[in-house]
């Protein structure tokens, strides 16, 4: 029987719970971070390792790129031997990526450390969220997975906040550094106030899925961002694989019967391309402030307030708005007011329309974080929650590294007229900015009339 014993089964959580949610906070806080705290130190570590423009897209890209790849994996790998063991050993991983990208003398080593953090990372995103739906009784799990998912979004935010802070005194690899006290914090209290949850019917890890998955994913992805169809191919013949060999399994690493709920199959889709849309946009803003501004990292860092303020407002107002409101009615209106930011964006041609069109589509991305997460944790059940959490988690990294992977490519196309990027000149930068956000505000218009449609009386 499944091993239970130690999560909350009362009808509300204690203060060990909610003591606990804040421990979880600090991966949760940090994964998002370190997904976007590097785009301020971009300039300095361009000016320092000079990397190629194709060196440049995979620093940035590859942590996202093998957290995609790896979560599937890790998800299921922490139903079994122990959501809160895989937790902790994915922490101590990630401390020590950190301190070797910080001090990376070279692109190629920073790369392979960015690497290493998203393998890491992909540990722990999972056992949080899985954590959390066995740590709160049904009642209060949605407010629970708000909170997470407004931490998830403010740690999007404050990123280059707190990267523009460390970069005002310090050198680019402090902003790596960053997660050595979070995962210390984490190490020495997560045994004492996280629960321990594992699924004692569960199999053995079937190898051959994980071989099949991280072979279906990451030729898919580096398909998207080299423009290689051949490598696409591969993954979608290995993707096929997978699927087939899970169907037979009595025991899958992903449980394919999740895709028969339309809100699990519907909040995928959206959380794949609202941060496709997010990915592709995000450096552009971000240099935009540096590059065409001239603003020191921490002006730029403040100039961003207003979007994180939006962003962490309208998640935590989501959970009460959903005691009201269906989640096509949130999620489809979020998006909408997105799609306005973007098309701000697309117009921009000064500072003050840049931070309205920004703040806009964090005020839009909110809700869209909060309830589409709650939608798919909750429609799996307690002993799948990892595999759940992993597929929600898998959606967002897989959008932000496509988003990068893609609409980068494309906007670089447009502001360097086969310049490096960071050599751009202001009014050639702009435009780039312009075309991506552009895209952006179609697919954000598109899914959220889709939304409508499909969540309709859901």
């Amino acid at each position: 029987m499944k091993d239970t014993a130690t999560t909350t089964t009362a009808s509300s959580a204690g203060a060990r719970e909610w003591i606990g949610l804040a421990v979880l906070a600090l991966p949760t806080l940090l994964l998002a971070m370190d997904a976007t705290v590097l785009y301020l130190a971009v300039p300095h570590l361009g000016a320092d390792l000079r990397p190629t423009d194709t060196e440049l897209l995979w620093i940035v890209d590859s942590y996202g790129f093998m957290v995609a790849g790896f979560l599937v994996t890790m998800g299921t790998l922490g139903d079994r031997i122990g959501r809160r063991k895989l937790l902790m050993i994915g922490a101590a991983a990630f401390a020590a990526a950190s301190t070797l990208a910080a001090f990376a003398p070279d692109p190629l080593l920073l790369i392979l450390a960015r690497g290493l953090l998203g393998v890491a990372g992909a540990t722990l995103g999972p056992s949080t969220l899985a954590l959390i739906s066995t740590m709160f009784p049904p009642g209060q799990r949605a407010f629970a997975i708000g909170l997470w998912a407004t931490c998830f979004s403010a740690g999007i935010a404050l990123g280059p906040i707190v990267g523009g802070l460390l970069l005002e005194w310090f050198w680019w690899g402090s902003v790596f550094l960053l997660a050595v006290p979070f995962m210390a914090v984490l190490l020495l209290t997560g045994p004492f106030l996280l629960p321990e949850f594992r699924d004692t019917e569960a199999g053995k890890l079937d190898l051959t899925s994980v071989f099949l998955s991280l072979a279906a994913v990451l030729p898919v992805i580096y398909g998207i961002k080299q423009h290689g169809s051949f490598t696409i191919v591969v993954g979608l013949v290995f993707g096929v694989l997978f699927v087939r060999r899970q169907r037979k399994l009595a025991d899958p690493l992903l449980d394919l019967r999740m895709f028969g709920s339309r809100s699990f199959s519907v909040a995928l889709m959206v959380q794949v391309f609202t941060m496709t849309t997010i990915g592709g946009i995000y450096l552009f803003v971000t240099q935009y402030m540096q590059l065409v501004q001239d603003f020191t990292p921490l002006v730029a860092g403040l100039w961003l307030m207003p979007s994180a303020v939006a962003l962490v407002i309208s998640s935590l107002a989501t959970p009460k708005l959903a005691e009201r409101l269906s989640p096509a009615k949130i999620v489809g209106a979020a998006l909408a007011v997105a799609a306005i930011g973007y098309a701000v964006l697309a117009a921009a041609n000064g500072l003050a329309m840049v931070v309205l069109g920004f703040s806009l589509l964090y005020l839009g991305t909110g809700p869209v974080m909060a309830l589409g997460t709650d939608l798919v944790i909750g429609t799996a059940p307690v002993e799948k929650a990892g595999s759940a959490a992993a597929m929600s988690e898998t959606a967002m990294e897989f959008g932000i590294a496509f988003g990068v992977g893609v609409l980068g490519v494309v906007g670089t196309a447009v502001a360097t007229n086969g310049e490096p990027l960071l050599d751009s000149a202001p009014a050639e930068f702009i435009s780039g900015l312009n075309v991506v956000a552009l895209l952006c505000a179609m697919i954000t218009a598109v899914l959220s009339v889709l939304v409508f449609r499909l969540l309709k009386g859901k």
